[in-house]
């Protein structure tokens, strides 16, 4: 084969955690069967699957929150393993710095036990030999440089240092995730299970955790819907279908070529196969009643029965389809913003915001900053006033929004059709659920109640809301948060090919590459605004991008 020839891994390597014939049933359906698979020291394991595959029940059976219906997982004694938490509010009662030691339990606990011994007022001479002892596990465990360490990380994702004191509950979301992502991380772990990690970070801070885990010398296993991340930190990648594992050296892209060789290799394999079968078939037709012939007859009979085709089997992966069409071209005079300003809980997240929007414009507005991002986004599509300035859509456009949170949207009793059928001019199901089909909600999906829907199921509802508006504006805050890969693929093939104008903001670094024409970033509330890729932007110096704060009437000048 050639260089993307699939092959497992070298399992010689010292084994760290493994899963040995591990099989989970939910009711009668098993979502695994009997898969077998070792990650070894060193490596970055990426765990890639269709939606519903099971990447995070997977990662879930092998930190051991949920157990399995047979098999077990052995870990390597002496190692410690590290997960990265998804419930938001476990420890809002606790501080920050707290909450990211906790990653090592046991050191935490020393901590503790060290604080209660030497509060007590009537302190023993047994106190003073359990607290010299536990004065040395400390100091094995790097206890006097945990408060450091911690620091370091959470001031690598983003979390400025007054805020390593606070309670977690006075964070905001996306910096509660960070102060989660720090606790995984931190104090070395052996094993490392990361579900969904970028997630709500910022694009800083996704680039921090690529160059964290690059030079991270132990096990890595993560998921992530981030082709661009994947690419960048794998070493290896496990690929979920059917309830088997199989694993491939090498990354995303050297995974997605090596499958879709194997595919068409053994497609070739099988048409030369079923030549042959034609070919000994069309002999024992035409000489089995030849005496003469007879014994050459039998022997191809024998050969045609020992040929196998390969049985190929297609991923259960499934793409939807997306295609914003706009009802009407839209014209030169696209939006204006002039001088816009707005103060969010005390901070002025915006400060004199101006720029004009061409036709051909597909900007992503990058950073971290959230708040702005979003805050302006809901200005441009009129659910928020701005405090100052004022902005101006041509008379050509129509505008169609994608909310980062939208919890009110699918606040109701609606199905699926009735929703999508009160944004849909034509009022006929057949219609809407044409719409909903292409996005994968077929038969009667059109009837589950949008309430229960999943957030991946949400985003494809508010996307399929957006196709059906014919809108040739799409302003989109987030949209690949909750998506899969294949409709992560689709919708970034979809906003490459719209004709329309499109502002958005993504965490997801190949779907900004690939879409934006420009970039713009508020940082201090000032907009830097760049006619350039992403890469480039990223490129340019970064401290000078920075410093240098353009205003519209700046670039006049």
């Amino acid at each position: 084969m050639s260089n993307f020839e699939l092959y497992l891994a070298n399992t010689s390597e010292l084994t760290m955690i493994s899963a040995n014939n591990i099989t989970l049933r939910l009711g009668k359906k098993a979502l695994f069967e009997d898969v077998n698979i070792k990650f070894t020291e060193g490596n970055c394991y990426g765990l890639i699957g269709a939606n519903g595959a099971g990447k995070s029940t997977f990662l879930k059976i092998l930190s051991g929150q949920i157990d399995s219906t047979n098999g077990e997982i052995v870990i390597t004694p002496g190692q410690r393993l590290s997960f990265l938490q998804q419930d938001h509010f476990k420890y809002d009662e606790f501080p920050v710095l707290d909450t990211v030691i906790m990653g090592n339990a046991r050191l935490y606990e020393i901590m503790k036990q060290k604080d209660e011994i030497y509060a007590k007022e009537d302190f023993t001479e047994e106190d003073g030999i359990l607290a010299g002892k536990l004065e040395e596990e400390f100091a094995n465990l790097n206890g006097w440089e945990a408060e450091s360490d911690a620091a370091t990380l959470l001031n690598g994702l983003g979390i400025e240092t007054e805020l390593h004191y606070k309670l977690l509950k006075e964070l905001r979301g996306s910096e509660k995730v960070k102060v989660l992502l720090a606790q995984a991380l931190f104090g070395n772990p052996d094993i490392l299970l990361l579900d969904e990690p970028t997630n709500h970070l910022d694009l800083d801070a996704i680039a921090w955790l690529e160059e964290f885990l690059i030079n991270f010398d132990n096990t890595v296993i993560v998921v992530s819907h981030d082709r661009y991340f994947l690419n960048k930190v794998c070493t290896h990648t496990a690929d979920i279908d059917y309830g088997k594992i199989q694993l491939y050296a090498g990354n995303y892209d050297f995974w997605y070529e090596s499958s879709q060789l194997l595919v068409k290799q053994m497609k070739e394999a099988n048409k030369k196969k079923e030549e042959k079968i034609k070919e000994l078939q069309e002999f024992i037709q035409r000489f089995s009643a030849n005496a003469s012939k007879s014994k050459q007859a039998t022997s191809r009979k024998r050969a045609l029965e020992k040929i196998e085709l390969d049985e190929i089997r297609p991923s259960s992966r499934k793409y939807p389809y997306i295609d914003f069409r706009p009802n009407r071209e839209i014209g030169n005079e696209v939006l204006t913003v002039e001088h816009i300003s707005k103060t969010i809980d005390g901070v002025k997240v915006l400060d004199d915001i101006s720029f004009i929007v061409g036709r051909e414009d597909k900007i992503a507005f990058v950073g971290s900053n959230e708040i702005a991002k979003t805050t302006l986004f809901k200005i441009l599509a009129g659910e928020m006033e701005p405090d100052e300035g004022t902005y101006k859509w041509g008379v050509t456009t129509t505008q169609a929004y994608f909310p980062k949170d939208n919890t009110k949207e699918f606040d109701n009793d609606y199905s699926i059709v009735d929703w999508l059928t009160g944004y849909s001019e034509i009022k006929d199901a057949t219609y809407v659920r044409g719409f909903l089909g292409r996005m994968l909600f077929a038969g009667d999906d059109g009837v589950k109640k949008v309430k229960v829907l999943s957030g991946g199921e949400k985003v494809r509802c508010l996307l399929s809301k957006m196709m059906i508006s014919g809108a040739n504006v799409l302003i989109l805050d987030e949209p690949t948060n909750h998506l899969d890969m294949e409709s992560i693929t689709a919708l970034n093939n979809g906003l490459i090919k719209f004709p329309g104008v499109a502002l958005f903001a993504s965490h997801d670094h190949q779907f900004v590459q690939t879409t934006a024409n420009r970039i713009m970033e508020i940082v201090n509330g000032n907009l830097i605004d760049k006619i350039t890729t992403y890469d480039e932007y990223l490129a340019s110096d970064e401290m000078a991008r920075k410093r240098q704060v353009y205003s519209m009437d700046e670039q006049d000048n």
